[in-house]
């Protein structure tokens, strides 16, 4: 397709499209920096070898999956012009990000009260590494709810339908791929301890 014949629309949804993969593929450079990062040290004599992770880790594994599947859902009922059903979908899927972070910070403090601590005295530099890659993981699922929050928005504005799903299909796709960030780190801590 010639570019120039393009509508201005189109080359706006594209160059929107075009940061957010930019945006992905920095993220992935980092976490893959700080996956090694904790591989490499994990050579270290007081690295923590026998630990469980947190229950709560595991359901919010669950709870992110599921809010993956309605943000999915709420794209296929607006491509149908079923706005309701759609943003239904969409609040579900905000609750759902909720209780991903409310499950966090309890996993957080379970690993607290098993002793286990990320800085002071009596940390280890295994707690650091899950810590570190933990919240800065919340911190962009804050930003993907924010991201979230103004789809909902525009959704109760009209402005998606199944002509205009962009705004949507962009937000979705980070959603997406903090949900398999989450299930990648969480395999990982779980099978590289």
């Amino acid at each position: 397709m010639d570019i120039t014949h393009r509508s201005e629309k189109e080359k706006s949804d594209n160059a929107k499209k075009m940061m957010l993969w930019f945006g992905i593929v920095s993220l992935i450079m980092a976490f893959a920096g700080w996956t090694s990062a904790y591989i490499v040290s994990s050579s270290r004599e007081d690295w923590l070898k026998d630990f469980d992770l947190p229950s709560a880790f595991f359901w919010s594994t669950l709870i992110i999956v599921v809010s993956s599947v309605t943000y999915f859902l709420a794209v296929q009922a607006t491509k149908k012009d079923k706005k309701s059903t759609a943003s239904t979908y969409l609040w579900v899927t905000l609750a759902l990000g909720v209780a991903f972070i409310v499950l966090q910070f309890v996993g957080f403090s379970q690993l607290i009260g098993s002793g286990f601590y990320f800085t002071g005295p009596t940390s280890s530099i295994t707690m650091s590494y899950i810590f570190l890659i933990a919240v800065v993981h919340v911190a962009h699922v804050l930003a993907g709810l924010v991201s979230l929050i103004v789809v909902i928005v525009n959704q109760m504005k009209g402005k998606y339908s199944s002509s205009e799903v962009n705004g949507l299909e962009i937000g979705a796709t980070f959603w997406h791929f903090l949900d398999l960030l989450w299930v990648y780190l969480i395999l990982f801590f779980y099978l590289y301890r």
